[in-house]
């Protein structure tokens, strides 16, 4: 018997080979870096391991990246509603959603609103709070029946301020900020990067996981977001095992023992490890 999580890992697949991966003339794909032979080469390797017949050509401009985050949208949405019996409540996953609409970052939107009535604070005050995840998972407060469904868990006395408590003017919870990034440059490093640390500096209650997906072949370039600690939870690869493989066989031994350094280290994990992840 197939395990759900293999046969949505393998529909994910199915879908990016129909929908997202796209291969120039000479075969290389476009989650390699064309001008470097050593990304072409693993992009190939990994290509060849993934199911259906590439599609020669080009995805029209920018919706490349955008085509990956509703892919990894719809896997996680497939995948995580599968969980609630090891993370109970109630779940939505969103597109492109500004963080001042949940629970713990509500406090921005009045100071956005103080900064743009006020000139010196618009000048004192940088707005670099302002970040829309590509993919948010967010957790609905829950109203007293269902906190007392059990048995007799609260009244009008106690626990009032609690933030999964439903009461007016709540707000849902952020529970995961994902970022998709099809392939890294530098500047989308840069970008990962900052969203996290920024979520962790302006909330106010518990931190979200703040994690990011790629298709990225490099392993250089991977480290360059999966190495060290303190921004991201964890780097995941749309196809960790197959990346693996290909590396292995071109005999980047360099290339090899980065990877696996990355793995050993709890910082890269594959596409099918999210879901799980997130229930944590």
């Amino acid at each position: 018997m197939t395990p759900f999580l293999a046969e949505a890992r393998a529909q994910f697949h199915a879908q990016c080979m129909a929908r997202l991966v796209r291969v120039r003339a000479d075969g290389v794909p476009n989650f390699a870096d064309g001008s470097s032979p050593v990304s072409s080469s693993i992009a190939k390797g990994v290509l060849t391991q993934l199911p259906g017949d590439p599609i020669a050509g080009k995805l029209p401009g920018q919706s490349t990246g955008k085509e990956f985050e509703v892919l990894v949208l719809e896997f996680v949405q497939a995948t995580f509603s599968r969980m609630t019996h090891l993370r109970p409540g109630r779940w939505r996953m969103l597109r492109s959603s500004s963080i001042d609409r949940y629970e713990q970052y509500a406090h921005l939107a009045a100071i956005d609103e103080a900064r743009r009535r006020d000139r010196a604070l618009m000048a004192a005050i940088a707005p670099d709070y302002q970040i829309k995840p590509n993919i948010v998972v967010l957790r609905e407060t829950e109203g007293d029946d269902v906190l007392n469904s059990a048995g007799l868990l609260v009244d009008a006395s106690t626990a009032t301020y609690a933030s999964l408590r439903q009461r007016e003017g709540g707000l849902p919870l952020l529970h995961a900020s994902i970022s998709c990034k099809y392939t890294i440059r530098s500047d989308r490093v840069q970008n990962t990067r900052a969203e996290a640390l920024s979520l962790i500096r302006n909330r106010k209650g518990r931190a979200p996981h703040m994690v990011a997906v790629t298709a990225e072949p490099l392993p250089s370039r991977l480290g360059s977001i999966a190495l060290g600690t303190g921004d991201v939870d964890c780097v995941y690869h749309f196809a960790l095992p197959e990346l693996v493989d290909a590396v292995a066989s071109l005999d980047y031994a360099d290339a090899l023992e980065l990877l696996q350094h990355m793995i050993d280290g709890k910082r890269l994990r594959d596409i099918s490890d999210l879901p799980l992840d997130l229930a944590t």
